[in-house]
């Protein structure tokens, strides 16, 4: 397994009992990024997003490296040692600015990059917030949660929320809520220039967006861009590679042309919404691909890609979600789904005994 993200880790699981599993992944705790930002501005949840994975396999191993190449049969470290492989699944997801993911490898300076960052939000006067999809809405959700008054401004150039196939309520919900705390939308135009200070760090600046309004605010972060990092391709599965970086797959979720290489979750391209719950939806079917090769039967699953669907909270009391089968669901409904960011199947999952999640010491 490359990457000990949601995929990686629920792969890496669920072959334990029938392969030697080796997990390579560079960080020192699995990151539950699905919580950063209620992490970024409330201080108790910080250690609850790192999770130690020694309790994840029981036969297999976690290998704390990075992927330097991959090619059918082996995987080639950073450190220089090489790992034959039979099989390989690619779990590396993809990078998004802080805090939304988490950029850095050891927990305990993670940790401390999110207490200082809620430092930096408590004295803001005001935030400017780059992009009106998920992560910006519920990171402005977060903050007008808790600093009520704040003025908290988000711009977007699309001419509305949240992207994907979503009913009409859903959206028109949302800027009600979103409204009724204070958080000022301005879609459908970007900005002419960009702040000239860093982003996550206290310091004055006004911008003009392209339509002409005005933005004074003194802490700025951009929430887009995430970034499929695939450069470890080896010449044998680059042509897989698309434009944008991600993998095209088939529907079994061999990474195209390969017979013994699988990919899952963010990596790939198949083409729905990437959240760690389809990530996870993807590792338990290239896992058990992997598990009927092993044991000589080539009826292999088929994973169909999923629709849209999301869950959205806007602080620990708003939010709204829609699913197909459950439709339109708003704050109250929200706020249950998301209230612990279903933390007890991860310390589940990785054998985690209770909270104390950040390795001793830090």
């Amino acid at each position: 397994m490359v990457g000990g993200g949601y995929g990686g880790i629920t792969a890496a699981k669920a072959l334990d009992d029938v392969a030697d599993v080796t997990l390579v992944e560079p960080r020192e705790t699995f990151v539950h990024n699905v919580a950063a930002l209620r992490a970024a501005v409330r201080p108790e949840w910080v250690p609850r997003l790192f999770i130690r994975y020694d309790g994840l396999l029981a036969r297999g191993r976690v290998v704390r490296d990075r992927a330097a190449s991959v090619r059918p049969g082996a995987v080639e470290l950073e450190s220089g040692e090489v790992l034959p492989a039979d099989y390989i699944v690619l779990a590396t997801g993809t990078t998004y600015p802080f805090p939304a993911k988490i950029d850095t490898t050891d927990a305990a300076a993670a940790a401390d990059r999110l207490h200082r960052l809620r430092g930096e939000l408590e004295r803001a006067s005001g935030v400017l917030l780059l992009g009106a999809g998920p992560v910006g809405l519920e990171f402005a959700g977060e903050i007008a949660a808790e600093w009520p008054g704040k003025p908290v401004t988000v711009v977007d150039p699309h001419a509305d929320l949240v992207s994907g196939r979503f009913p009409g309520e859903f959206r028109a919900r949302l800027r009600e809520q979103l409204a009724g705390l204070g958080v000022r939308l301005l879609l459908g135009t970007s900005l002419a220039e960009p702040p000239a200070t860093a982003p996550g760090l206290v310091a004055p600046f006004t911008v003009r967006t392209r339509s002409g309004d005005v933005v004074a605010a003194d802490l700025w972060f951009a929430c887009h861009g995430a970034a499929t990092g695939t450069g470890y391709l080896g010449a044998e599965l680059a042509g897989a590679r698309r434009a944008d970086g991600r993998l095209e797959v088939t529907e079994h979720l061999r990474v195209a042309g390969q017979e013994t290489v699988f990919a899952v979750g963010d990596v790939t391209g198949v083409p729905e919404m990437k959240t760690g719950r389809l990530a996870q939806q993807h590792a338990e079917v290239a896992a058990a691909n992997i598990r009927r090769l092993i044991e000589g039967d080539s009826q292999l699953q088929v994973y169909a890609p999923q629709p849209d669907a999301i869950v959205l909270p806007l602080g620990p009391a708003g939010g709204m979600s829609y699913a197909p089968e459950a439709g339109v669901l708003g704050p109250q409904e929200t706020a249950q789904i998301k209230a612990t960011f279903f933390i007890e199947g991860y310390l589940d999952l990785l054998g985690a005994a209770d909270a104390a999640m950040l390795p001793s010491g830090s």
